[in-house]
């Protein structure tokens, strides 16, 4: 008798809320609110529940209490899709985070093609590396990046009305609180609401940790939109997963009868969280708001981006925008649908809605909610390293959908530009809006640019090849880390060497050769050329006649578009900083910037800050060449240089160039940090936070 052999399941089903409970306790929504999540299968699978991405710690300090970890492998529990939703028992919690944010995770990776990985810790090495204690300064630390594994999530972490990611512990850490709503009909006064249920909360910061992985100076406020673009971002992806959701879909657009100008759940975040902590309503609102107690769609405000600073409202700017991009998007692709349904009158007849309509109207939504997070995770690969604001992510969004897809036929592209024009949303260094100027480009002599790319070909392909069949995160990172900064063994193409990494090839290959180095400058805006001293930058440990250059990550983009075109591209992300101090003449209103060489020791007084400069290169390896005139050979074309000089570009420019910091993006950074945007934005009040983003959420649910 032959043995039969199971296969292994491809999703783990896990019963969790769509929202949060309170829309199990209204008559209206009872029966949507409950659903099972698709989780996909992990083989090991231990309780916590604690897998490959994220492990769940559920002590709660407040009551000294450690709750048993749910068994998600039990044969009941599987066998029931999970435990049943119950805001009582701490083992659902802990198996609602668990859906929750695998599901998150799940939608990113689709998205970019290749797995997420956490924000490292950074450490102290100097001990290891320089043995002799003498030798040492404190000032000149070396550090390294540790992997991080498992992102941490404790369902009840502290008592109070918030939820925070922490990128220093790498965990996210849920409050409960008791309800203090603005009148006893929304919500129970006294009940115990737990932010680990909502499913908008438990998105939004595994959102938060996945961005800081993919960023981690994306923290940093040195642009009032660079907090907002965190919070914005993170809510976008939670509610655009409410449209994956089926049962909820069809009863909201059976509601609308299949428009977004009523109002819906589908644009709500944070539904209980937001009536028990005081409000009205949810949290949040993406397309209107209650005006009197009547809802009224919101309408593009030009006055709003130059006037909100407080990072969740110039956020909310940023996620209206989007969410009008796919409003009308999704208006146009439904066109044809209510054609065929009214006999081509396209008006919908009075009372409900048919099932067969709905159900195709709800596909419609949910496909196009689909495309657009899509869209919108897969431009940040397209992203400045540094100091990104809304007109960056403007430009990164159309560059990344016309890479992937040629025939924009339901103009998507035009659907995003036009819903950030109507809110003053313009970026900056283009004559216009199209499609074409958003794009970006490589400005400069593209002999040059074939030259850099050639040098590096060679390097990239090995990435490339080596990384496209390692599926393990921990092995993924120390690939990237050798690509990096190199290893000791043998190089597959310089055989009897060391393994080079990105940095000497750099160094070695353009920095060392004084034309090429000085071309790289004008290009990425970073102080290459032997004139870095002059802003103070350090000097490379590693090449000490050289400027230090922080190669932040190497990341291979290989997707395949919807008319089949395959992307093959490599994506390099490069930082260096130096110690600058504004000083502002408020008379006058003017500011003077200088550098110095900034340390982690001493205090350089008010107005002194560290300042970062970075830039995005992205490689197409599609690109052929002609080789003795016979065949074509693949190498690599640097396609696309994204950057936020440290320089002062028309300094370096002149015919006797200047090294100064960009003054712009200087005076920004401190009117964030000291000047006039520090109080409005909230970051005056975060300088002595240790975690700023617990510190936002709570400012944002009072």
């Amino acid at each position: 008798m032959s043995k039969i052999i199971s296969k292994k399941p491809p999703y783990r089903k896990l019963r969790g809320y769509a929202f949060d409970p309170s829309l199990s306790l209204e008559l209206e929504t009872a029966h949507i609110n409950e659903i099972t999540y698709r989780v996909s299968w992990e083989k090991d699978l231990q309780p916590g529940p604690d897998g490959e991405y994220i492990k769940v710690v559920d002590r709660d300090p407040s009551s000294k209490c450690t709750y048993r970890p749910v068994d998600l492998n039990e044969q009941h529990t599987l066998a029931n899709e999970g435990l049943e939703p119950s805001e009582s028992n701490p083992q659902f919690h802990q198996q609602m985070v668990y859906a929750v944010a695998m599901n998150t995770i799940k939608n990113f990776e689709k998205a970019i093609g290749r797995k997420i990985q956490w924000s490292p810790v950074t450490e102290d090495i100097t001990q290891y590396v320089i043995k002799d204690v003498k030798k040492r300064d404190p000032k000149h630390p070396v550090y390294s990046r540790r992997f991080i594994d498992k992102l941490l999530l404790f369902p009840h972490a502290f008592r109070g009305p918030n939820a925070y990611y922490s990128s220093d512990r790498k965990a996210i850490l849920f409050g409960y609180f008791n309800a203090t709503p603005a009148s006893a009909d929304l919500h129970m006064p006294g009940s115990i609401v737990y932010s680990c249920l909502s499913h908008d909360i438990i998105a939004h910061e595994v959102t938060h940790a996945i961005l800081d992985g993919m960023f981690s100076r994306f923290m940093e406020p040195t642009h009032p939109d660079v907090w907002a673009f965190h919070e914005a971002f993170a809510d976008m992806v939670a509610l655009f997963q409410h449209f994956t959701f089926a049962n909820v879909m069809q009863h909201e657009i059976a509601k609308t009868k299949g428009t977004f100008n009523a109002e819906t759940l589908l644009g709500k975040l944070a539904v209980e969280f937001g009536k028990a902590s005081g409000s009205h309503g949810s949290l949040r609102d993406a397309i209107g708001k209650k005006e009197g107690g009547k809802w009224e769609r919101a309408k593009p405000d030009l006055n709003e981006y130059r006037t909100k600073f407080e990072c969740h409202d110039r956020g909310s700017i940023l996620v209206a925008a989007v969410f009008d991009a796919f409003i009308n998007i999704y208006n146009h692709r439904s066109t044809e649908i209510i054609k065929i349904a009214t006999g081509g009158t396209g008006v919908l007849p009075a009372g409900e809605l048919n099932n067969y309509l709905v159900n195709s109207l709800a596909a419609e939504a949910a496909k196009t909610a689909s495309h657009v997070l899509k869209m919108c995770i897969r431009a940040l690969d397209y992203c400045p390293p540094v100091d990104i604001n809304f007109g960056d992510y403007l430009r990164a969004l159309v560059t990344a959908d016309a890479e992937l897809v040629n025939d924009d036929k339901y103009n998507y592209r035009i659907a995003f530009i036009d819903a950030f024009r109507k809110r003053g949303i313009y970026p900056e260094g283009i004559n216009n809006l199209s499609v074409e100027s958003l794009v970006y480009s490589a400005d400069e002599d593209s002999a040059l640019l074939d030259e850099f790319a050639e040098l590096l070909s060679d390097f990239l392909k090995e990435f490339k090849n080596e990384i496209s069949y390692v599926e393990d995160r921990r092995m993924l990172f120390n690939t990237v880390r050798k690509f990096i900064v190199g290893k000791k063994g043998l190089s597959l193409f310089e055989e009897g060497e060391r393994f080079k990494g990105l940095q000497d090839h750099l160094v070695e290959k353009i920095f060392d050769d004084e034309k090429y180095a000085k071309a790289f400058e004008k290009l990425t805006g970073l102080a290459i050329s032997k004139n870095f001293k002059q802003l103070h930058v350090h000097a490379s440990g590693k090449y000490p006649g050289r400027a230090s250059i922080d190669i932040q990550d190497i990341r291979l983009n290989n997707r395949v578009g919807p008319d089949g075109n395959i992307q093959n591209q490599v994506i390099i992300l490069l930082t260096q900083s130096c110690g600058v101090k504004v000083e502002h003449d408020e008379d006058n209103n003017t500011y003077n910037t200088s550098t110095f060489q900034h340390n982690p020791v001493d205090d350089f007084g008010d107005g002194s800050f560290l300042f970062r400069g970075g830039c995005t290169l992205v490689f197409d390896l599609n690109t052929g060449k002609q080789v003795d005139g016979k065949k074509k050979e693949k190498t690599a074309t640097l396609k696309y240089v994204i950057s936020k000089p440290i320089l002062d570009m028309p300094g370096i420019n002149k015919r006797k160039p200047v090294y100064k910091p960009n003054q712009t993006r200087a005076v920004m950074q401190y009117r964030c940090q000291y000047g006039n945007y520090a109080e409005s934005t909230g970051i005056a009040a975060l300088k002595k936070q240790v975690e700023p983003l617990s510190h936002i959420h709570k400012h944002n649910s009072k």
